[in-house]
């Protein structure tokens, strides 16, 4: 039975979180995908750990039960995720931590991870740089060695390319995408490189054409949705990346690689990204992409084992033999 449940309202970018902190730890894991039902949802999410912990358990679905054997750790992400992590603590006893901000008291938590543009203190909060992600040496160096292979003759530098998509903040559309495809292929001549890109589940299918059709007459890979997203490998086999502005998750994973990492600005605003991109510039270890990429150097971005080294102390893994 999995020791830790990872519980999210299933989107992709939580889950990921979620994945890298829980690997970090050491325990097997399983994703619980949760969301409030009936009356619950006419409660506001903040407002949700009030109700009793067996009756958030009742009025909620989950792709798998939310039952005894209760779990060894609970780890959460995002806000809706937290009456119901919180239920799991309160019945079964579960060390808890949650990533972001719980938008509730930290202390109804044993940790909190909260990035640095969220602007959430307190005694039991580790505040990261950007996401926690499981963007490693190890796994960098295992994917870049068998794409290798496909792309071989694509001339250097290779400029990686992380394409995002519509949110409630960013648009993405096609005519967006061809100015951005312009930008790029610019960029391919004038190093005389060539581009590896790879789309979001958020990148509207016209968008990725229009890219695609703004980049033909330059050496590239576009992935096409088929077979095993070569994401990890991209990262691992690039000179430079660019990613679009809309993904803390893609940004902070592409600044764990240490290359020169650039954004791209989409139509849309966030004060909350517009923080994280801020703290990022000021770090060193992105720039605004305008058509043109060179190497700069910078420490790093992974905190994900800040966040995990507490856990396995507080649970006596680190003393096992």
């Amino acid at each position: 039975m999995p020791e830790t449940w990872i519980v999210t309202d299933g989107a992709v970018g939580m889950e990921a979180q979620g994945i890298a902190v829980a690997e970090a730890v050491g325990l097997p894991y399983v994703l619980k995908r949760v969301k409030p039902t009936g009356p619950m949802q006419l409660i506001p999410t903040r407002f949700q750990h009030l109700v009793p912990a067996k009756g958030r358990i009742s009025a909620s679905q989950s792709n798998s039960p939310l039952a005894p054997p209760w779990p060894r750790l609970v780890i959460s992400i995002g806000r809706r995720s937290v009456p119901l992590a919180l239920a799991i603590k309160q019945l079964g006893g579960a060390y808890g931590v949650h990533i972001q901000n719980p938008k509730v008291p930290a202390r109804l938590f044993d940790l909190v991870a909260a990035p640095v543009h969220d602007d959430f203190e307190g005694p039991n909060v580790i505040t990261t740089f950007g996401a926690v992600h499981r963007v490693t040496a190890d796994k960098l160096a295992e994917a870049g060695a068998r794409y290798a292979p496909r792309i071989a003759d694509l001339p250097h530098p290779r400029i990686t390319v992380l394409l995002g998509g519509e949110s409630r903040a960013f648009s993405f559309p096609p005519e967006a995408g061809a100015r951005f495809g312009a930008s790029l292929a610019a960029a391919a001549r004038e190093t005389g490189g060539s581009l590896l890109i790879t789309p979001s589940r958020r990148t509207r299918p016209d968008t990725l054409r229009a890219v695609a059709e703004a980049v033909a007459d330059v050496p590239h890979v576009v992935w096409d949705g088929t077979g095993e997203n070569p994401y990890l490998a991209f990262l691992s086999l690039a000179d430079a990346i660019v990613v679009t502005e809309d993904s803390v998750n893609m940004v902070t994973e592409a600044t764990g690689t240490g290359k020169p990492v650039y954004t791209q600005a989409l139509s849309g605003r966030s004060a909350r990204l517009s923080r994280f991109h801020a703290l990022m510039r000021e770090r060193g270890a992105t720039r605004p992409f305008e058509g043109h990429v060179d190497p700069f150097d910078y420490a790093p971005v992974n905190d994900t084992e800040a966040v995990a080294a507490p856990i396995r102390a507080a649970l006596g893994l680190d003393s096992r033999g």
